[in-house]
């Protein structure tokens, strides 16, 4: 089945993007690309199916935000600067998205969600009561309080993975992640012009996991 008729038969789609793809290489905010992305599941939306979208970046839009040189390097920085930059995060999101009519939610989620189960009912009723309302539920990890994702130690580690979790949390159809890689490659293109895109992958073997690459850019975790 080609990759349009998996969007085309799904009914609930769970997106995720990544802070390369929200910034600049500068690290400033793109603007053009967020307003995009907002026009297009917008229009995803009419079509009459749901949307759940994963987002990173409260560290590089905060970054942005507080015209910083450089990314924090202590956890409390970095906490500090996600709380400033979720904040500007969902104020883009909710602008852009209310110029086509449509209206956003934030969730923010700790490992909690994983460990307990009465969490994880509210969660995923939190989740159904946005959808049921057409409401766009915008998630990211609360990295004001967690230090797993900032510091990629355990649990989600990064948003790809919390995509993952949240895709099974609602139950989606399909899950799709937003990169500044067209894919899955067998060597990081940007270095070697002679890598390979794999296409499909059936299983997760020891050989593919050492093709995996780090961060995209220096604002992102790599996930």
């Amino acid at each position: 089945m080609s990759f349009r008729c998996k969007i085309k038969d799904s009914k609930r789609i769970v997106v995720k993007v990544g802070t390369s793809t929200l910034t600049y290489e500068n690290g400033s905010i793109n603007l053009t690309r967020i307003e995009k992305l907002a026009r297009i599941l917008s229009d995803v939306m009419n079509s009459g199916k749901e949307v759940v979208l994963v987002t990173s970046g409260a560290i590089g839009v905060g970054v942005s935000k507080l015209k910083l040189k450089e990314k924090p390097k202590t956890i409390r920085e970095k906490q500090a600067v996600a709380a400033v930059g979720q904040c500007e995060l969902m104020h883009i999101y909710s602008k852009f998205f209310g110029e086509y009519s449509h209206t956003v939610g934030q969730v923010l989620l700790t490992r909690d969600v994983v460990e307990d189960d009465h969490i994880r009912e509210n969660v995923c009723n939190t989740f159904e009561t946005l959808m049921e309302n057409k409401i766009i539920p915008i998630v990211n990890e609360n990295d004001t309080v967690s230090i797993d994702e900032i510091e990629n130690i355990v649990r989600f580690g990064d948003n790809d993975n919390l995509s993952a979790i949240v895709a099974k949390l609602v139950k989606a159809d399909l899950l799709i992640i937003l990169s500044d890689i067209d894919g899955f490659y067998d060597s990081d293109p940007r270095k070697n012009p002679h890598s390979k895109l794999i296409r499909e992958i059936k299983e997760i073997t020891p050989e593919l996991e050492e093709c995996c690459g780090g961060a995209g850019s220096n604002l992102g975790t790599g996930g």
